[in-house]
């Protein structure tokens, strides 16, 4: 019979596991964000049919938004078979389906070529993106989590938050080079399909880290421990953890709006309301992206020291404060104090996304907690990350001014506020008794 300590015999040293995670969300994001980064200057024009550019991008973004949708539907499915199964498989698993996915992106028909088609084929695939990354947040925050020293958890969990910026770099960054070395009709005709077909490379880098991991040591002791159950883990977190969805869901508000504002958004309202050249924003992401990938980690051990609930009010109120000065900054089209603009946005964020996976993390009890940190996270990304690139630009369409944009933060910000505040710190919780 096992011993209690037996799990931890086999127990992937925390750096790798770190690595491991960090590698996986870092393609996946790549992927997930090259999407969004072409949906705001290239697929408007070559997936829908000619009209007014500011109609074009808000179809555009209508299929950006739909991958949001599936998103929940991945995370109940991914945290069912998580809970169930373990973390590391679905991780593969989901790393193949968005590579699958974005690679196939990049040999995808235009309108001129196939028609309505073609938009039919894109939404699909970016259905698929979704569903994967859907499930791929859970598992990656999930057995770092489980793995680390419970003391720096807020630090270590932090790491795979990172991929976001991290994938936001290499998606941007490649993208503006292809734009700086190349004419717009080259760009559009077949440069933009390139970043997409480099994701296969990503992938197999990714799945070879990956592969190397252990599973989760808590979720194997969790399984020795409980009782068989036929319990669905989805149905569990509905009845159970309401409150600590409706938390999440809240929390998120602010998070995922301010991102998407921050570095998609930037990308139409410098090129289609300031007549700017499409690198503008794109540089300037490129330079935020960097920083935000320094400052996630350090927020993270800061929420070790003085908890979860004091970072994240600091992120949750300083993007509510700061869209406004971003769009004043953003106005002046100076790139320097547009650089400002996106970095110091995305420092703020930060400070919400670097504690948000031990704070989800500790919200939640072991057999379900795939299942829980899924569910919450991924339905705030429909009506906050999702929508947010389509309010915003309908918002910009509607009364030509980025103020709008930055009150529809400022709500969002009093959303997440008052989420925060209304449940206690988590810090000191143990997850293994919960």
């Amino acid at each position: 019979m096992a011993t209690a300590t037996e799990p931890t015999k086999t127990k992937t040293p925390i750096g790798r596991v770190v690595g491991a995670s960090l590698v996986g969300t870092t393609v996946e994001w790549y992927d997930f964000f090259l999407y969004g980064v072409a949906a705001s200057v290239v697929f408007g024009e070559l997936f829908f049919p000619k009209g007014e550019e500011l109609t074009g991008t808000l179809l555009s973004f209508a299929t950006f938004a739909v991958g949001f949708f599936a998103r929940p539907i991945g995370g109940v499915v991914f945290g069912h078979f998580g809970d169930r199964l373990g973390r590391k498989n679905l991780l593969v698993l989901s790393l193949l389906m968005m590579g699958m996915a974005t690679f196939a992106i990049g040999l995808l028909p235009t309108y001129a070529q196939v028609g309505a088609l073609a938009p039919v084929l894109l939404t699909v695939l970016r259905l698929i993106q979704g569903f994967a990354l859907g499930g791929e947040w859970g598992g990656a925050v999930l057995i770092v989590s489980e793995h680390g020293d419970p003391k720096r958890r807020g630090f270590w969990s932090s790491w795979p938050q990172a991929g976001a910026p991290a994938g936001q770099l290499i998606a941007n960054g490649v993208l503006a080079g292809l734009a700086a070395f190349q004419s717009d009709e080259a760009f559009n005709s077949w440069g933009w399909r390139i970043p997409f077909l480099l994701s296969a490379v990503l992938v197999l880098v990714g799945l070879w880290v990956r592969l190397r991991i252990e599973e989760s040591p808590l979720f194997r002791q969790a399984r020795e421990k409980q009782e068989p159950t036929d319990k669905l883990p989805f149905l569990e977190v509905i009845t159970k953890y309401r409150r600590e969805v409706l938390t999440a869901m809240g929390a998120r508000m602010a998070e995922n709006v301010s991102y998407y504002i921050f570095t998609i958004v930037i990308a139409t309202y410098a090129k289609e309301h300031l007549g700017l050249d499409k690198s503008f924003a794109l540089n300037a992401v490129l330079i935020g992206a960097a920083i935000h990938f320094c400052a996630i980690p350090l927020w993270g051990a800061l929420s070790d020291r003085i908890g979860r609930k004091p970072v994240y009010l600091i992120g949750a109120i300083g993007v509510g404060v700061w869209a406004f000065v971003f769009v004043a900054l953003v106005d002046t089209k100076n790139f320097a104090l547009a650089v400002l603009a996106v970095t110091v946005g995305l420092v703020l964020h930060g400070a919400m996304y670097g504690p948000q996976a031990s704070f989800f993390t500790e919200l939640f009890g072991t057999r379900v907690r795939y299942s829980g940190v899924s569910v919450g996270y991924q339905l705030a990304s429909i009506i906050a990350g999702g929508l947010a690139p389509f309010i915003a630009v309908a918002l910009l369409k509607a009364y030509d001014s980025g103020y709008a944009i930055s009150i529809y933060v400022g709500v969002c910000s009093l959303i997440s506020i008052i989420a925060v505040t209304s449940y206690g710190e988590t810090r000191q919780r143990d997850l293994s008794a919960l």
